[in-house]
């Protein structure tokens, strides 16, 4: 699978961004085989969980630090996972990144994702 992420830019604090990643699969296959996932990466810090959304969509996780703020959502029809992010802060600055797992359940574990996008920057001023 190949994932292609989109929607970042800059915002003003206390707005809101929808970010998209689209996959490309395999003649046969959706992106409903693959478990989702949005991570972020700041400047000089780790690439950290955000948010992971189940094959179905019916299930998701999400980091503490976005909880109530973001929300995961996947259109498989379209092969297209979505991160809605609202109420942003200076902190979210960072490139997010969507990922694919070929497991079974949501995870934050960034080492079980099998695939990852190329990234889209988010930046969020004060």
């Amino acid at each position: 699978v190949q994932l292609q992420a989109s929607g970042g830019g800059l915002v003003q604090a206390g707005g809101s961004l929808r970010l998209s990643c689209a996959a490309s699969v395999a003649s046969g296959r959706t992106s409903s085989s693959y478990v989702m996932g949005w991570f972020r990466q700041a400047p000089g810090k780790e690439r950290e969980f955000v948010a992971s959304i189940s094959r179905s969509g019916c299930g998701s996780v999400y980091a503490d630090s976005v909880k109530g703020r973001f929300t995961v959502s996947r259109e498989n029809t379209k092969n297209t996972m979505y991160l809605q992010m609202n109420s942003l802060k200076p902190e979210d600055t960072a490139v997010y990144y969507c990922a694919a797992d070929r497991n079974n359940w949501p995870t934050r574990n960034k080492y079980e994702y099998d695939a990852w996008g190329q990234g889209t920057l988010v930046t969020v001023s004060s």
